[in-house]
């Protein structure tokens, strides 16, 4: 997000300056780090230098990382989140990379046609404009990839406050990682179809987002925007303690297996009430 926001600024039309004063902006609690991003304290020429550098250089450290990822993942092997236990094992290599190659392709078969026959389509008209400190656009929007995080931020009337929860918005995936078996929110999804976790809402609330993020801050869209704030959090925090409780729940009844605590058919009733 950080590389897509950089190359955002460069082409420093309007919406990229005003969106790049909002974003620094942000930062307003840490004077220093606005003087080391912006190399001053607001937005201008030695700014666009050091963003067209960062844009330049973090593509290869994530293609670092991706590679060290792809590295450990196929020497370590990885976990089986699905639980299906079978024997019908397909190798890597060929077929994985045949359709990872597939995959490569497709993506950058959008990119060149996105590059060569609508670069301004997907773009505020605004854009277009000369970069002007005096004159603001009417309403400031982002990029429609960065409309969820932007109607998030609208949400929230404390601009320090609005950081945080940009920034929780992503980091709290990370969360995920602290779960010990990922075998238990897969099939808890299986067996109810999803209705339990209401995936279904949790991406029509990411529709809504977007809606939302590309609206002026009137005040229905910004109660809208808190509603599914809410909603985002709520949806993400009760997958993780769900799945934390059904892997607690099967790993109390293997400890009663071992000592005996339960009778069998006890056991067998529970884990069919509780869809184990």
């Amino acid at each position: 997000m950080a590389t897509a926001f950089m190359g955002y600024v460069l082409p420093w039309g309007q919406m990229s300056f005003w969106g790049a004063t909002v974003i620094t902006n942000l930062l307003s609690p840490f004077p220093c780090l606005i003087e080391w991003v912006c190399g001053g304290h607001y937005v201008y020429n030695p700014t666009l230098k050091r963003f067209f550098i960062f844009h330049f250089i973090l593509p290869f450290i994530i293609c670092g990382f991706i590679i060290i990822h792809l590295f450990y993942l196929h020497f370590l092997s990885s976990n089986n989140p699905l639980g299906l236990n079978t024997n019908n094992k397909i190798p890597f290599f060929p077929f994985i990379f045949i359709k990872d190659l597939f995959g490569l392709f497709l993506i950058l078969l959008f990119i060149i046609l996105q590059t060569h026959f609508g670069i301004y389509s997907l773009s505020h008209p605004d854009n277009a404009l000369e970069v002007s400190g005096l004159i603001t656009p009417l309403h400031i929007v982002p990029e429609w990839y960065f409309l969820c995080q932007y109607a998030m931020l609208k949400a929230v009337p404390n601009k320090n406050a609005g950081f945080i929860i940009l920034l929780t918005s992503i980091l709290i995936f990370f969360l995920f990682g602290e779960i010990r078996n990922l075998t238990t929110f897969t099939r808890l999804i299986h067996y109810n179809n999803g209705s339990s976790f209401s995936i279904s809402s949790f991406f029509s609330s990411i529709i809504c987002f977007l809606w939302i993020g590309a609206q002026l801050p009137q005040e229905k869209f910004i109660s809208y925007g808190r509603i599914l704030t809410l909603d985002y959090y709520y949806f993400i925090i009760m997958c993780i303690l769900v799945s934390i409780f059904y892997h607690s729940t099967f790993y109390y009844i293997l400890v009663s297996t071992k000592y005996n605590l339960f009778s069998t058919s006890e056991i067998i009733t529970w884990c069919r009430t509780w869809e184990l």
